[in-house]
């Protein structure tokens, strides 16, 4: 009994330093016999460099000049992509993916944990090296129920709704629908940091986040790491908003360029194959 309580006593000791939420997102890396256990890690990574490149610009660089900080926050956009390998770093994205079946549900399981568990250590972790090198600390998107009112929380929900749609449209535009032949990646990365920065100045009533692990992350290290946001507000705007404006831009794409959203396939469409079909008919005929 006594071995039993020493160690009881030191995992107490020790647990509280643990933001909450990360041992749960750290298990599921052995799901399926660690089958996932590397998309975990970059996922892990990826949101890392994500937090690193794109939150420092106006707190760390471009303090002084607004449109610096939106530079450094484009190249820092491109870089963490490119460096990260282009993981989703974004539960609404991996959600989206699932829905589109471009991953399977413990794929998009493991990737949302990775992300939530490198989103869990960003922010203490940075506001050591911000403390450490005398730098502004970073900031995060946050919500106060409390004080809103009811028509803060609607705008809120329509903003983080409306981001969240317009953001999964651009990334299928931009990475299955067009090509800009050998500088593809720079291209068409530049212009989703492009399309972010624009989503954060027109949608800023939630923060924004644009992305329910930047929510949440920054609510738990907001909060001193001791547990996760227990109002329901929270999660009906950063995820519940952000997740279905994800997947109604899914169904717009199906309808698109056809496929199927959660397996099921769309009555209307496809928009795409059929105007191909008509221009084929056309250059036939000529």
């Amino acid at each position: 009994m006594f071995l039993v309580s020493q160690l009881s006593s030191i995992i107490s000791k020790y647990i509280s330093y643990l933001p909450a939420g990360l041992a749960a997102a750290i298990a599921s890396i052995g799901i399926e016999d660690f089958k996932y256990a590397s998309i975990w890690k970059d996922e892990f990574v990826g949101t890392l460099l994500m937090i690193f490149f794109t939150f420092s610009p106006g707190k760390w660089v471009g303090v002084d000049n607004e449109y610096f900080a939106w530079v450094c926050h484009a190249i820092g956009v491109v870089a963490a992509d490119k460096i990260g390998g282009g993981q989703h770093v974004n539960p609404t994205v991996s959600v989206t993916m699932y829905s589109l079946g471009k991953c399977n549900f413990s794929e998009m399981y493991v990737r949302i944990c990775g992300a939530m568990a490198g989103g869990l250590v960003a922010f203490p972790l940075f506001l050591k090296f911000s403390d450490s090198l005398s730098l502004n600390a970073l900031g995060g998107p946050a919500f106060d129920a409390e004080t809103s009112s009811d028509e803060d929380f609607d705008m809120a929900f329509l903003s983080e709704f409306l981001a969240a749609f317009i953001l999964l449209i651009a990334i299928y535009f931009l990475n299955w629908e067009v090509n800009f032949g050998a500088q593809h990646y720079w291209i068409k990365q530049t212009l989703t940091a492009v399309v972010i920065r624009y989503l954060i100045v027109v949608f800023p009533a939630a923060g924004p986040a644009i992305n329910p692990m930047l929510g949440t992350a920054w609510a738990v290290f907001d909060s001193g790491a001791a547990s996760l946001p227990t109002d329901t507000a929270h999660y009906v705007i950063y995820w519940v908003a952000s997740i279905l404006g994800g997947i109604a831009s899914a169904i717009v794409y199906v309808i698109y360029a056809g496929g199927t959203v959660f397996g099921k396939s769309i009555a209307l469409g496809p928009i795409k194959s059929t105007a191909e079909t008509s221009s084929s008919k056309k250059k036939k005929k000529k």
